[in-house]
């Protein structure tokens, strides 16, 4: 079977991956002209770093990631720690993989590679701008006006997909939160904040930072629930007064993270995402995975897990069917249910984390993804 494959990003790579270990013939098609160094941190969950040992790729993302021991929430207003969450060691106890922090650009450059070495076909600067069936013919029609042809075509394209629009033609929608990134230089004065990772939280507001590549770089992303603005993109150019408006009366360590903020490198989107699916595949023929299918809140670090988990699924659920709309019933039903809750509760996350008490944080049942049993999932062995 020949799968077209419309994304190159970390749901559409790893699916390649998954695809090609199972004996399919894969085309990626990337809108991108290359495979550049933009993006910032991504979180690997424990569930994440399972499907990618399935997929023979884990050695090589952790070797290029931070493994944290702990996260941090803290108070916004003095800073003071209100919870630990261990992430280190125990991580692999429980779940049998680690919980890492990697640059995107060096995990897109593994999954790159990995798809090369088990014979995948790269094509960039090729958009797909439409998917269709053409008689017993899944067909993807490409920015140069080329239209290529397959046995299955899978919508990786990301919140704006192509593909998704066969199933609900409506845009994606803002969700009320704007996001800020940078990336800055750690020294001696952002060391304690590199080696204890994690998050300041308070009314309407969060602060993200997070080590990458060796402890050298740290990974800042900033939240408000803001509106009037809703352009969402990841190259959209930010002001750090912006920022300092944002967070006045904050902590001094918060100052100092956005005082350390590069203008020439801080970026900001609107945060834009999708309502939950009830079908994910067209006949036997289309099917959708990662943020086509359910984009989401950023607020449990899932997105980029789901759509590896749904990329590993996928290729089980099809090598394992006596038949490919088999297959495809099979990975909507081992997939769909959970990444709805994830969407629900990522949304519910988020009005926790910036509720209007913090002292409050944790003094109830902690609901989040690991006491939700995210962690636990493994795409490599879970029922299809």
């Amino acid at each position: 079977m020949r799968v077209l494959i419309a994304g190159g990003g970390i749901g559409g790579l790893t699916a390649a991956i998954a695809l090609l270990r199972h004996g399919f013939e894969v085309d990626v098609f990337e809108a991108a002209p290359a495979f550049a160094d933009i993006g910032a941190g991504v979180t690997l969950a424990p569930n994440a770093m399972t499907a990618f040992a399935y997929l023979g790729v884990a050695d090589a993302i952790a070797a290029q990631s931070v493994e944290p021991t702990r996260q941090q929430v803290r108070h916004w207003q003095d800073g003071r720690v209100l919870m630990t969450l261990d992430r280190g060691t125990r991580m692999r106890d429980l779940y049998g993989a680690p919980y890492l922090y990697t640059h995107r650009a060096d995990l897109h450059a593994i999954l790159v590679d990995a798809v090369a070495a088990n014979g995948g076909r790269l094509h960039c600067g090729a958009a797909v701008v439409a998917a269709g069936i053409d008689g017993d013919e899944a067909r993807v029609t490409l920015s140069d006006g080329g239209v290529v042809g397959g046995e299955l075509v899978v919508g990786a394209d990301g919140l704006k997909s192509v593909v998704r629009q066969l199933f609900d033609p409506a845009p994606a929608h803002f969700t009320g939160h704007v996001a800020w990134r940078a990336l800055v230089p750690v020294d001696a004065a952002l060391r304690d904040l590199a080696d204890n990772p994690g998050n300041f939280i308070g009314p309407g507001r969060l602060a993200v930072w997070y080590p990458l590549r060796g402890g050298s770089l740290l990974n800042l992303v900033f939240f408000g629930r803001q509106a009037g603005w809703s352009d969402e993109g990841w190259t959209i150019p930010a002001r750090r007064a912006e920022l300092e408006a944002l967070f006045a009366g904050w902590n001094d360590t918060l100052q100092l993270l956005i005082a350390r903020t590069d203008e020439a490198r801080l970026f900001k989107w609107a945060i834009n995402a999708r309502a939950p699916l009830t079908r994910w595949t067209i006949g036997d023929r289309i099917t959708l995975l990662g943020d086509a299918a359910h984009a989401m809140t950023p607020f449990m670090g899932q997105g980029a897990s789901s759509a590896i988990e749904d990329a590993v699924v996928l290729a089980r659920a099809l090598a394992a069917a006596g038949t490919r709309a088999e297959g495809l019933a099979r990975y909507e039903a081992a997939r769909i249910e959970r990444t709805s809750m994830i969407q629900l509760e990522s949304n519910a996350n988020a009005d926790r984390l910036q509720g209007s008490d913090a002292d409050l944080f944790g003094m109830t049942k902690l609901r989040n993804e690991e006491t939700l049993g995210l962690f636990a999932y493994d795409a490599g062995t879970v029922t299809v």
